[in-house]
């Protein structure tokens, strides 16, 4: 996983409301924010990407009766476009603008509930889903834009499989931490040990893939989420020396992996001033 999905995004574009357009050479661009799946939290959809799609890389929604369902901002920012094109292209559509560059579009909606230069957080209802403009059918167009070009979706982190329909369960506004431990070390590990910090700030994670023999360590925050805060994860072999990741960041520190088969390990972390250091253990 990219640790640059944990960064806050600093830097803002310069939009040009009007026409919906960044204006070159203005703005660098920051890393992509932790894009959610644009529906309220628990509703499962199916994410449709086929070639040939109208810009490529944009992912159709589909669900039965996905009619009026509301359609919710995949991360915070700023309304930067409401328009209606009719029976034709987008139809009814809306575009936010998340600073750096990103935007996001959502068209063929039914209604819309924003306006241009309305700040909206993540969860934010823009409007309800539909069929308006040259559509066949009820479903939800969707893009996440970097200087104007659609690039390839990624939802709460997962990349959205190209070419191919994929359900996608919404964790968009859930509340508590987006991220998983097993998420934040990849494919093949499983948590083995875990510690609450003090106060409910986080929980420290020590994760083990029998495949590889490799351990991991992250330390997943419960404050301050989506703000850049103090965060770290270590881990340390016996007799070899000890791997910190610590920052300032938006969810969670980590992953930090070390191979270490029938070797003892120490790890932990903190969220803050809230620490937690285990013992030498976990030995087989």
């Amino acid at each position: 996983m990219s640790r640059l999905r944990r960064f806050a995004v600093l830097a803002a574009a310069a939009v040009v409301p009007a026409l919906g357009l960044t204006l070159a050479g203005t703005t660098q661009a920051s890393a992509a924010p932790n894009f959610q799946v644009p529906f309220k939290c628990g509703v499962t959809v199916t994410a449709a990407t086929f070639s040939g799609h109208s810009p490529a890389n944009s992912v159709d929604f589909q669900k039965s009766g996905i009619t009026g369902m509301p359609v919710v901002a995949a991360a915070g920012g700023t309304v930067s476009r409401v328009a209606n094109e009719g029976s034709t292209s987008y139809g009814r559509w809306v575009e936010v603008d998340h600073g750096g560059g990103w935007t996001t579009r959502y068209a063929h909606l039914s209604a819309q509930s924003v306006s241009v230069g309305q700040a909206v957080s993540l969860g934010k209802q823009l409007g309800t889903a539909g069929a308006t403009g040259g559509v066949s059918g009820p479903h939800l167009h969707f893009e996440e834009r970097l200087n104007g070009v659609a690039q390839k979706a990624k939802l709460n982190g997962v990349a959205v499989p190209y070419y191919a329909h994929t359900n996608f369960t919404s964790k968009n506004s859930c509340g508590g931490n987006p991220y998983e431990a097993t998420e934040v070390c990849g494919s093949g590990f499983s948590v083995v040990d875990s510690q609450a910090l003090a106060g409910g700030s986080g929980t420290a994670y020590l994760l083990y893939n029998s495949s590889t023999k490799s351990n991991c360590a992250t330390t997943l925050k419960a404050v301050s989420l989506g703000t850049a805060s103090p965060v770290s994860a270590f881990l340390e072999v016996q007799g070899a020396a000890r791997t910190t990741d610590s920052g300032s960041f938006t969810y969670y520190a980590g992953p930090v992996k070390k191979t270490a088969a029938s070797t003892c390990v120490k790890w932990g972390g903190s969220v803050g001033s809230n620490v937690y250091e285990s013992p030498f253990e976990h030995c087989d």
